[in-house]
């Protein structure tokens, strides 16, 4: 496996190209990283990578069920509630600097079924039954 490195430059940031490019320099699958840009455009992504045929692994769940192929990262509502906590000792007194850093404690694996079926790809039964969520 060999990993090719795509960057976008200057809005309105180019998916498309991007992914054609991939295809061109023989790239047969996308991972997408966390970001705040790549959470907003996650829905021109996820048909972006469609289009040209690119199963395409995500960090959050929110990418798939916008048409993404396969999300695995930290369940966000989780590490929201989480948050909360923090939120409650601090009002009550706590000062944030002697609070510990957390990692997240629960992940998530999100699988879209009919993306698989577009890409022509079979998921194994295996992997769909460790799926917290299937989406058909």
């Amino acid at each position: 496996m060999s990993l090719l490195r795509l960057e976008l430059k200057d809005p309105p940031y180019d998916y498309e190209g991007a992914m054609q490019l991939a295809g061109r320099r023989g790239g047969n699958a996308l991972f997408v990283p966390s970001s705040p840009l790549f959470y907003r455009d996650r829905t021109r992504i996820a048909d972006a990578a469609l289009k040209n045929r690119l199963p395409t692994i995500f960090a959050h769940r929110e990418h798939v069920e916008a048409g993404g192929f396969i999300g695995y990262g930290p369940n966000m509502s989780d590490m929201y509630r989480r948050a909360a906590v923090y939120v409650d000792r601090i009002l009550k007194g706590a000062k944030p600097a002697d609070l510990p850093v957390e990692q997240p404690t629960k992940f998530e694996l999100v699988i879209n079924l009919k993306t698989a079926k577009a890409l022509g790809l079979t998921i194994p039964q295996t992997l769909l039954q460790w799926a917290d969520q299937v989406i058909e």
